[in-house]
């Protein structure tokens, strides 16, 4: 485990800067983003994806499982001169009754990979889309070198290890096993395993659930990557993005915006 999974203003921050640099300008292809539009960030964590927009004045919402996370969030954001514009809970986003075709904007990123039942999601999110509301999504397809979050192993060897990931269950249980990690991270990392999705999988259930592609990036290199590991963004070639059987195999990160047709 890395010593940034530790510390949540690094995350904060982290977030952030990807999302100023990256995402605003990918959403801005499709949709103006202007002060007083309504914005929901679904596991928004410790909501620093929610700042770029809060900093525009945004009206933002946060909603997640951690009360903990949420409670960071808060600290974080009482200074903010918007703050009068943010609401942050902690709960489940199907327990949130009070929203009704509110948003403008609906944020997921590395959301989705870890929601059981993502068909049961779609459909939950288009009553929770303004009329001529968008959604955004990144997330890591299942198959990539580190589909498997295994960068938060306690192991080093496991953290650093690629595709390991892809074992059938009972041999990537006990390879976590033998390396140490604990009965929590491997019923974390198992969970993980069990809700991975692929980008096909992805797009077949945005068109079930009448949804429109609006925008669509494949990275080689996540935009996440610059502020953790230094390293520039690529976006994975035509070629391989064109070809379904590998190129989840070689795509870290999927950048989508989609809307209700």
């Amino acid at each position: 485990m890395q010593k940034r999974h530790l510390d949540p203003l690094q995350y904060i921050n982290e977030q952030a800067y990807t999302t100023q640099k990256y995402i605003l300008p990918f959403i801005r292809q499709v949709r103006k983003i202007e002060s007083e539009m309504q914005v929901l960030e679904i596991g928004c964590g410790e909501a620093g994806n929610l700042k770029p927009f809060l900093d525009l004045g945004c009206i933002c919402t946060g909603v997640d499982f951690s009360v903990l996370k949420i409670e960071t969030a808060k600290t974080f954001y009482k200074d903010h001169p918007n703050v009068s514009k943010l609401k942050l809970i902690s709960d489940d986003i199907y327990n949130t009754k009070e929203f009704d075709h509110q948003f403008d904007l609906i944020i997921l990123r590395d959301v989705i990979e870890h929601i059981h039942d993502q068909d049961k999601f779609l459909r939950l999110m288009k009553n929770l889309m303004a009329p001529d509301g968008i959604a955004f999504f990144a997330f890591p397809p299942w198959q990539n070198p580190f589909g498997g979050h295994q960068q938060v192993c306690e192991s080093k060897v496991l953290s650093h290890l690629p595709y390991f990931h892809l074992l059938p269950v009972s041999l990537y249980q006990s390879v976590l096993k033998i390396f140490g990690e604990s009965p929590a991270k491997i019923e974390t990392l198992l969970e993980i395993k069990e809700t991975g999705i692929s980008l096909e999988r992805f797009e077949q259930l945005a068109i079930k659930n009448g949804y429109k592609m609006e925008e669509r990036i494949l990275y080689f290199i996540n935009p996440n990557y610059e502020v953790k590991f230094g390293l520039k963004p690529r976006i994975l070639y035509k070629f391989v993005a064109s070809i379904r059987c590998i190129r989840n195999y070689f795509a870290t990160c999927g950048y989508y915006l989609i809307s209700v047709k």
